[in-house]
């Protein structure tokens, strides 16, 4: 599939067919997160894969819709703040940038290979750092179902690019 084709196809899926993601897409998707650029190339992240029939209850403490547990997988990009750039002049860590690269990445791959998804920043963040028992320097950022999808796009009307774009002479 061409680049644009991706981009413009890949939409926020909501719900999933009980079937099995191959192996090798999977694997496809997870390099995608080894090339996601990051500050100075820190690769501050963990990418948690979970497997939706075996963590079906937790997964829905974390976040509740019925479509987040239908997918076989559930993807999780934790941030690992004290391996991330951080700007000295302004003392910002940028873990979660780079984090959201990751998932970025993640799900447009995921995409090029027929596999739907759909960002998750809406969790309980505090059930997510116990099921997935992670320390203080960690930090999940953004999770995602990955299956096949079941459900139709909604209407995503996108501004125009004079809307918001800005050209600086």
């Amino acid at each position: 599939m061409e680049f644009i084709d991706v981009i413009t196809e890949r939409y926020s899926v909501r719900g999933y067919l009980d079937k099995e993601v191959e192996k090798e897409k999977l694997e496809y998707v997870l390099k995608a997160a080894t090339i996601a650029p990051t500050g100075v190339n820190a690769q501050p992240f963990k990418v948690y894969v979970i497997d939706t029939k075996k963590h079906k209850d937790e997964l829905s403490e974390i976040y509740g819709a019925k479509w987040f547990v239908e997918a076989p997988y559930v993807l999780c990009v934790v941030a690992v703040k004290n391996k991330a750039w951080t700007r000295p002049w302004d003392m910002k860590n940028i873990a979660d940038i780079d984090a959201t690269i990751v998932m970025d990445h993640m799900i447009l791959a995921a995409a090029d290979v027929g596999l739907g998804t759909c960002y998750i920043g809406a969790f309980k963040k505090y059930k997510a750092h116990e099921f997935l028992n992670l320390d203080e320097n960690e930090e999940a950022v953004l999770f995602t179902p990955l299956g096949y999808g079941n459900a139709e796009p909604r209407d995503t009307p996108r501004k125009e690019l004079d809307e918001f774009v800005v050209y600086v002479d």
